[in-house]
């Protein structure tokens, strides 16, 4: 099963002084494409209040590669590149009409919000995750270098 996409239109002031949208907000876009994701696999608001757990991005790797223009349509597209008992790693691709325009990737960790430690997925979050497609993208684990 596929994620949904993402979308959301850039808004006035996500344009920095060089006339377009600023790195900030290229990852506030994927930000809110990965609260989308949570959602689709069952760690919504209600999840996280009941189940007093989230997901807490602890790395992220952001590849810019084009300029976005106010007014553009950004449509942000998740798979998940892997998981385990406690974490999952996700890989999402922005486009504007067609073009890949950023890459984010993220490794975020289940964490027991009371004590602040990670835990294990419960087994129906687990099951979720299982059940969409997994695939790791070929420019996915990318190091930054001179």
């Amino acid at each position: 099963m596929s994620l949904e996409p993402y979308t959301c239109g850039v808004q006035a002031d996500w344009i920095d002084y060089n006339g377009h949208m600023s790195e900030a907000f290229y990852v506030l876009a994927f930000g809110f494409a990965t609260t989308a994701v949570m959602d689709a696999l069952g760690l919504d608001e209600d999840y996280r209040s009941t189940a007093s757990a989230s997901l807490y991005t602890v790395e992220a790797h952001v590849r810019y590669l084009d300029e976005v223009s106010l007014g553009a349509t950004l449509e942000i597209t998740t798979v998940i590149a892997g998981s385990a008992a406690k974490k999952l790693h996700l890989a999402h691709e922005m486009h504007v009409d067609g073009s890949l325009v950023a890459t984010e990737e993220i490794l975020g960790l289940h964490v027991d919000t009371a004590s602040g430690s990670t835990s294990v997925f419960p087994p129906e979050i687990t099951a979720t995750i299982a059940s969409h497609e997994h695939r790791t993208p070929d420019w996915s684990g990318r190091s930054i270098s001179a």
